[in-house]
């Protein structure tokens, strides 16, 4: 199934301890650029998260928010630096007998002075939180290629439409080229005998003249290859995962058959036939940007 390169998908895990809230949306990218927007004692996973949404995810800018609540105290600490104290109460006392002062040096004023008390972070499980962490960026993942498919599925629809009408317009092509020979021949009589005054012109003169302006204004190979171009984004479009570019590539050869139907055109008919065509196929290729 092909995939939208738009999506979003969002994951909350959480028990007693902790809580992990993901959450991930995309837009349109030429390659994959996956941001990352976390809390900093996160960063440690920033490669493993990376990799592992490649699993997921080939092309589109993807923006990833993680947020994280620990419910426990038991990972914070007091630490009582003891050299520390001891360099403040030195000084203390220095500038208690230096200026003749009262020593009215108190533990709960010594213990004010900064660094003396600070609050340190036991260390983390590193394997325990990344175990927790995955699943929610798992289950963010899951629900974020969900989207992106039901979103694809859309685009398929409509590409596909899109190619059956334009199959309709290269058969009104083929169908008009008859008839524009045909035009060609009666004007070209019409106006011979006039500029002769003769009624007796030869046919085979006539029918040289025809045949150099069909092979003019001939388009029987490329209608031929714009039929097959049709073909083939059909059976590509069936092919699911990593088919952006591919088509891409397809509707650029599309549009130069287009053009090049455009350019032989000597008819008002069969020019606004290809400009029809080269219209739908601008159309098309809008959508496959949304393809990954």
């Amino acid at each position: 199934m092909i995939k939208s390169m738009t999506g979003f998908g969002r994951a909350e895990i959480a028990d007693e301890e902790r809580k992990f809230t993901v959450e991930m949306k995309s837009v349109n990218h030429r390659y994959l650029d996956i941001n990352l927007r976390m809390p900093k004692k996160l960063s440690i996973f920033e490669a493993s998260i990376r990799n592992l949404l490649k699993e997921y995810i080939q092309r589109g800018k993807v923006d990833v928010f993680i947020t994280y609540e620990d419910f426990t105290q038991k990972r914070v600490n007091i630490k009582y630096n003891r050299e520390i104290a001891a360099e403040y109460l030195g000084y203390l006392r220095d500038m208690c007998s230096e200026f003749q002062l009262k020593d009215d040096i108190c533990v709960s004023h010594l213990s004010k002075y900064p660094e003396v008390f600070v609050m340190e972070e036991q260390s983390l499980d590193e394997k325990e939180l990344w175990s927790f962490l995955e699943q929610g960026i798992t289950q963010a993942a899951c629900q974020f290629v969900e989207e992106r498919k039901k979103e694809g599925a859309h685009l398929k629809e409509d590409i596909i439409t899109k190619l059956d009408g334009m199959n309709d317009k290269i058969h009104l092509v083929e169908q008009r080229a008859p008839e524009i020979l045909k035009e060609y021949r009666a004007k070209l009589e019409d106006r011979t005998r006039e500029l002769l005054a003769d009624s007796q012109i030869e046919d085979s003169r006539i029918a040289a003249e025809v045949v150099l302006f069909a092979d003019k204004i001939c388009t029987d190979e490329e209608t031929v290859r714009l039929r097959s171009h049709v073909n083939n984004m059909k059976n590509v479009l069936q092919e699911g995962d990593g088919i952006g570019r591919k088509l891409d590539f397809i509707a650029q050869e599309m549009n130069r058959e287009a053009n090049t139907i455009l350019s032989k055109a000597n008819d008002l008919e069969t020019s606004n036939i290809a400009i029809d065509l080269k219209t739908e196929i601008e159309k098309i290729r809008e959508q496959i940007q949304n393809i990954e």
